[in-house]
């Protein structure tokens, strides 16, 4: 079991039943699944860069993308119905728990100039988005072996039902908020 795991149902768990006054530990909001797109805009004159984007993907989530296809035509972006634009993944259980662990502990501090996350980025269900400018700030990725510095999405989806639930539950688990 992950660090990260062994904290919410150590720590966050009776901390958010006291605050919010939960009566039963099942209303008690959990992670349900992260999910990390990466957009390649330059996928239709270059194929090489989705398979680039793709194995950073790999590298940095342990799991293997799915690409993304266009689910219609946009003739200004010169984008066909069913072109692959990106790709995404879909962590959930051990490696959703390792990701968002090395996410808070490794990856955002190395930004540079980093005062936390937005507090705003909430959708208004409890669920969390937020981008990377660079994939640099992993670990896993090296500088010398990437072809172009990618940024991606990473959305964290909860069950919690309100914003401030699901706020208490991310700063609880260790994520930092800019004041």
């Amino acid at each position: 079991m992950s660090r990260l795991r062994e904290k919410y149902e150590k720590e966050v768990v009776p901390a958010l039943m006291e605050r919010f006054g939960y009566k039963n530990i099942m209303q008690v909001p959990k992670l349900e699944k992260v999910v990390i797109n990466i957009g390649v805009g330059e996928a239709k004159e270059n194929p090489k860069a989705l398979e680039a984007a793709m194995n950073d993907l790999m590298m940095i989530s342990g799991q293997k993308p799915v690409i993304t296809r266009a689910k219609k035509s946009i003739s200004n972006f010169k984008i066909r119905k069913g072109m692959p634009i990106g790709v995404k993944v879909t962590l959930r259980r051990e490696r959703m728990y390792e990701f968002l662990d090395k996410l808070f502990n490794i990856a955002l501090p190395r930004v540079r100039d980093f005062k936390g996350v937005s507090p705003n980025s909430f959708d208004g269900r409890g669920n969390y988005a937020l981008g990377v400018r660079e994939q640099l700030i992993f670990p896993e990725i090296d500088y010398d072996k990437i072809d172009k510095v990618r940024g991606m999405d990473i959305i964290i989806v909860t069950t919690a039902k309100t914003d401030e639930e699901a706020k208490a539950l991310l700063e609880l688990l260790g994520m930092s908020f800019a004041k």
